[in-house]
């Protein structure tokens, strides 16, 4: 299983969008400093979390959340506001 995954930090302020085959593993990794791009803006939580079988699939949506036209699908639909 391959997870593509949204973190939001604790602040509200900052989203990080990844690819993993652990979720609770990389998320662990994320809020203990272990990753460079994610450490100053500790503690994470996992907004969203999608599951694929194809490694394939997966990398692309990845890709479309780090584009444009995907952190604005995001802040579209995941805020609260």
């Amino acid at each position: 299983m391959h997870f593509v995954y949204v973190l939001e930090s604790l602040n509200h302020q900052h989203w990080y969008f990844g690819i993993t085959n652990d979720i609770k593993r990389r998320l662990s990794e994320h809020n203990s400093g272990k990753s460079i791009h994610t450490n100053k803006f500790k503690p994470w939580t996992v907004r969203l979390c999608i599951t694929f079988q194809d490694l394939k699939r997966a990398e692309e949506l990845e890709k479309y959340f780090k584009s444009h036209s995907g952190r604005a699908f995001m802040k579209k639909h995941l805020n609260e506001n």
